[in-house]
């Protein structure tokens, strides 16, 4: 018996698409146009191909303000601090369930609840503090400043943690008459079972840190650890008429790497999973 398509909700998804879909076509759009049509409001939404070599153009475009740091190197310095803020907030949170999880040691829970409460806090609740921990360690200006502060996650914690407690008794108890030891036991059959949720936290993690804005402004005065997203907002100078094209161009080559990520890794998250109900 066939199932008849159900138009209504194939038609609100489309419409979804359709919403998210604009803004990042009218950016792509207006990038290859000339920055004088866009300040009069005059964009269309078919692209030009002649202007597609913007895009090249918007790589080795530096922005004055900074030393004429280009955009190519910001995309360096923005996938760089992800990737550290998303292995590290991994590596981190992993060892920290897997302690909580398997290890009987006093304060063990209320450790746990004081990882839990920092949920509570955000960023710029703590900032300050942070900022003058940074000041004191001399890592102001730093790829380490950059990322360090950003490397612990209550949340990656807290999940790990659930899926370690799933892990039946028999499995422990096996893997201790075979003489695993703790950190054989958490490489070899731990990590694999939590492939799904490696998979999941790393491309959550990465676009975390690749979106991160307030931190890098106030660690990263010199300009050779500007990240995208504040090369973006800089070259926006208010003092003169932007170019706008360059800036959505830099835009849309910003969006690139977190949607490689996601593409990437959807096939081991999906594999994650069958082998996790395996």
């Amino acid at each position: 018996m066939t199932r008849k398509p159900d138009y209504l909700a194939h038609a609100i998804l489309l419409m979804g698409v359709l919403i998210f879909i604009f803004p990042i076509w009218v950016t792509f759009a207006g990038a290859t146009q000339s920055a004088a049509a866009i300040n009069r409001g005059d964009i269309s939404l078919i692209p030009r191909l002649s202007g597609l070599v913007v895009f090249v153009q918007a790589l080795g475009l530096g922005n004055a303000a900074k030393g004429g740091v280009p955009v190519w190197h910001m995309l360096l310095v923005s996938f760089g601090m992800a990737l550290g803020i998303a292995i590290g907030k991994i590596a981190i949170s992993a060892l920290s369930a897997f302690a909580i999880a398997f290890f009987r040691f006093p304060f063990r829970m209320l450790a746990f609840w004081l990882i839990f409460i920092t949920l509570m806090l955000p960023v710029e609740v703590r900032i300050i503090p942070t900022y003058s921990v940074m000041s004191d360690f001399h890592l102001i200006n730093t790829f380490t400043g950059l990322t360090m502060p950003l490397i612990a996650s209550a949340t990656a914690t807290l999940l790990f943690r659930q899926v370690f407690l799933t892990i039946p008794d028999e499995l422990v108890e096996a893997a201790k008459l075979d003489g695993a030891g703790p950190m054989r036991f958490f490489f070899d059959i731990l990590l694999p079972v939590s492939g799904a949720n490696l998979a999941a936290l790393f491309v959550i993690l990465f676009i975390y840190g690749w979106n991160q804005y307030l931190w890098p402004l106030l660690v990263a005065t010199n300009g050779r650890l500007d990240t995208i997203v504040l090369g973006i907002v800089q070259m926006i100078n208010p003092e003169a008429l932007p170019q706008w094209n360059f800036v959505m161009a830099a835009t849309i080559l910003a969006l690139i790497p977190p949607v490689l990520v996601v593409i990437a890794m959807q096939r081991w998250f999906v594999r994650g999973l069958t082998e996790a109900d395996k």
